[in-house]
């Protein structure tokens, strides 16, 4: 069912990707942005989403000029997508990427349920997990990595997406409505399948993604299930593909590059240490892009 969505962050590495998954998926579209989205059907409205008054304003916009034909006013939006964030750390200084990614969430979230809109689906990260941009050397609590893990990350990024988290929540049992909250992985483009040798070579390198990945088109799938998918309250998805990216099973694996991390659930063969078990019983999640096919 073709369904109004707006996607906050459309014009960055994952949106680019994602947008063009939901158009094909028949949905109409509106980015939110700081840069254009150079795609056909999608008009961006440039936003600052630090600002309550921006958001509230794009969030009940006509999408483009030909809706003006209506005369009805802007039609309801369906559901909210918002990946809009500084993507990292040392892009801009630290109190300047948690400042701006914890109040553009919270500013997207309270415009969604004033405006009465039922779904919201938040890039939350793998970053969470409190590795990726930790200082020093530092080990997994245990594997597999699935979303009731005691998220405890040491930096300003990752740090601003547990704070997301905990905004989401709040909303949603305030609300009622539906917030996904989707742990992303290292986000492959289709180009990028080139370093894997790299990551196959050295293992180590890859110990900050917890030896995961997310194909950015897949994620596209994820995003598309989750709009499919109503009534579950809040909720926490990681976003990644199956398997990890080595050429030995998981288990064996990570007793030789990961000895500090107990094994402490079940992972099968190839089994991604980021879990996604969960997109795939609730959501229905088939990966479509295995790195295997492109290395």
């Amino acid at each position: 069912m073709s369904k109004r969505i707006v996607f906050t962050g459309g014009s960055g590495k994952a949106g680019r990707h994602a947008v063009p998954y939901l158009l094909d998926k028949g949905h109409d579209v509106l980015n939110l942005d700081l840069v254009p989205l150079d795609q056909k059907g999608v008009n961006t409205v440039v936003t600052d989403l630090t600002d309550s008054g921006q958001v509230f304003n794009a969030l009940s916009m006509h999408f483009d000029m030909a809706e003006f034909a209506s005369g009805m006013g802007p039609a309801p939006v369906d559901a909210v997508v918002h990946f809009a964030a500084v993507p990292r750390v040392l892009l801009r200084p630290d109190n300047t990427t948690f400042a701006a990614n914890v109040a553009s969430t919270y500013n997207v979230i309270e415009a969604a349920v004033k405006l009465g809109i039922k779904k919201v689906i938040i890039a939350s990260s793998e970053t969470t997990y409190g590795v990726c941009f930790a200082e020093g050397d530092r080990d997994f609590h245990s594997f597999p990595l699935t979303e009731d893990y005691d998220s405890d990350p040491m930096d300003s990024y990752g740090l601003s997406k547990v704070v997301n988290e905990k905004t989401a929540r709040a909303f949603a049992m305030r609300s009622g409505i539906d917030i996904y909250a989707l742990r992303i992985g290292n986000v492959i483009e289709p180009h990028e399948y080139t370093m894997f040798p790299g990551f196959l070579a050295d293992p180590a390198s890859r110990k900050r993604n917890a030896w995961s990945y997310i194909d950015a088109r897949d994620l596209g799938q994820i995003v598309d299930l989750c709009i499919a998918k109503d009534g579950l309250g809040y909720q926490v998805f990681n976003a990644v593909n199956n398997e990890i990216t080595a050429n030995t099973p998981t288990v064996e694996f990570l007793r030789n590059w990961a000895p500090n991390s107990p094994i402490t659930g079940e992972i099968s063969g190839s089994e991604a240490p980021i879990s996604n078990r969960k997109i795939r019983d609730v959501l229905g999640f088939a990966e479509q892009h295995n790195w295997r096919k492109y290395v």
